[in-house]
């Protein structure tokens, strides 16, 4: 098995632990200040926020999925190892969603039960599916098939399609598509463009298996 996953992707080498440590700290707070930025703009009302932040729709759009997933990847890809991708990943959203829950209990004065079990479900399994982010960055046929994985995702979140239509549901959100795009680029232009052949095949066919959006 060990032999298996180095030739998709081998680890980088050895961190020492207080660079990881720090590292970890600050993803940690990153994701801190991040929740209560959310809360906050959430609790405030469109005519208080700055005009660019009220027209972007930014309150709506931090609380859609496709943000956290692309730095979900990106903190996963640039991790030193799928161990590592894992802790950074879980510290991240434990943060972010402890951080959020914490300011709408104490500060806006309520608790939306239901969505902090399905945020906190997300943020137990998020080190599993960080792993499988930090292999798609490796250079065999199985990392190849989980980037297009992870962009189909981001490309059902990002657009809205149809037989007779297609529509960009929100222009960050579209930044956010190309942002994962350029993340997860392949090494040669023809392994990108297979790569985008092939989100673009599994987006049109987890449509069809899971015909709702979050």
């Amino acid at each position: 098995m060990s032999d298996f996953l180095n030739g998709i992707r081998r680890r980088e080498k050895s961190v020492p632990a207080a660079v990881q440590i720090v590292n970890t700290v600050g993803i940690l707070l990153f994701g801190v200040v991040l929740g209560v930025f959310s809360k906050f703009l959430d609790c405030t009302a469109s005519n208080e926020l700055p005009v660019l932040i009220a027209y972007l729709d930014v309150r709506n759009f931090l609380g859609r999925f496709p943000i956290w997933i692309l730095l979900a990847v990106c903190i996963s890809v640039y991790s030193s190892s799928p161990v590592r991708a894992g802790i950074n990943v879980f510290v991240f959203f434990a943060g972010m969603v402890t951080s959020y829950y914490l300011y709408s209990n104490f500060v806006a004065g309520f608790f939306p039960k239901s969505y902090a079990m399905i945020w906190g479900g997300f943020t137990v399994i998020s080190p599993f599916l960080a792993v499988l982010c930090w292999y798609a960055k490796g250079k065999s046929g199985v990392a190849m098939f989980l980037s297009a994985g992870i962009l189909a995702c981001l490309f059902n979140l990002t657009f809205s399609y149809g037989w007779m239509y297609f529509d960009i549901l929100s222009p960050l959100e579209l930044l956010v598509f190309l942002c994962g795009f350029a993340v997860l680029r392949r090494r040669s232009v023809r392994e990108t463009l297979l790569m985008a052949g092939m989100g673009v095949v599994l987006a049109f066919m987890l449509s069809i298996a899971v015909p709702f959006r979050f």
